[in-house]
Order: C-alpha cells, then structure tokens, then sequence
C-alpha cells in the first residue's frame, strides 16, 4: 500500500480528533454524521499507462467515531474487475461557510479480477485523497485520488490508481 496516502489518512484524521473532539466527548466517541452516498468516475492508472474506467459507489454511515465516519464502497471497471472494501474516511472541512473540504480515506477490500490487471492478491487495501466544494443544498463535488495494493503481503505488487469526479448526495 502506498503509505504515503495513509500516512495522510492518520495524519488529518488524529490531528483532527486532537483538535476537535477529545476535549468535549472523547477523542473517538460516537457522534452523528451526514449519511451521504456517493458515485465517481474517473480513469484507471496501472504501471504508467491508463488502462480504462472505473465506477465507483460509497455509502458513508451516519457516525462516526470522533473524526473517523465508517465507510463501505464498490467500484467496477470496464474490464469487469471489481472491488468491494470498508474502512474509514476523515473529512476536514474549510473556508467561509465551510464550503470546501478534504476527505482522506483507507479501506480495505476483495479484488475480484476479470480481465484487467493482476494486482498480486485477493486482498487489496484503497487509500484516497479528496478535494471538494460542498453547495448550499449538502451535495458535494469532489476530485479524488485513489491508490489500491496488497500492501506487500504477497511477492507481486504493482498498485493501481484511480483518479476520478465524485458527486455525493446527502439523505438527512
């Protein structure tokens, strides 16, 4: 896994639970969130050469725990590769009504390969990056950056990219 996007995912995520929740309930306590899904879209990046699309599908759950907000996610590509993970993402909003955010995230998931690239495992960890303007209505549009590897748990790891349009509509 490229360490470099978690790294930014525990980054942001404890630097904002320092700054923002273990002084009132605890630094990973149960709070209410924006059930949000979301659809993306974007190219796929394999050893330096875009090899097709990708469409992929979220749901964030209406918690958290302090600044991490479980999150479920399946994406295909146009090969008919699919991935299906969990994990977490940690949102930093900003700005005068805070009307843009970054989002990191990190999952991990099931590889199911059909004619695409041959990623090393059946397990494959997602980290992404996403930056975004939140409108009025709640709905937010984003680009985001995703890496996906085994993490070195098997010999074959060559990683995968996807860089992607995120819309994500809120439902409370």
């Amino acid at each position: 896994m490229d360490l470099t996007l978690a790294l930014v995912f525990l980054a942001a995520g404890v630097g904002d639970m320092v700054t923002n929740h273990c002084q009132v309930d605890g630094c990973l306590a149960r709070q209410d969130e924006t059930v949000r899904y979301s659809m993306s879209t974007g190219a796929v990046l394999f050893q330096d050469s875009w090899d097709g699309g990708e469409i992929y599908l979220r749901r964030d759950a209406g918690h958290a725990f302090g600044p991490f907000q479980p999150i479920l996610g399946v994406s295909t590509t146009d090969t008919g590769d699919l991935w299906v993970g969990s994990g977490f993402a940690s949102t930093i909003e900003f700005g005068k009504r805070d009307q843009f955010y970054a989002q990191a995230s990190t999952m991990a998931g099931l590889y199911l390969r059909n004619s695409g690239p041959d990623l090393g495992h059946i397990l494959e960890f997602r980290s992404g990056l996403e930056l975004g303007y939140e409108a009025r209505s709640g709905i937010r549009f984003g680009l985001s950056f995703d890496h996906r590897s085994n993490a070195s748990i098997a010999d074959t790891n060559p990683g995968l990219e996807t860089l992607a349009f995120r819309v994500s509509i809120p439902t409370n």
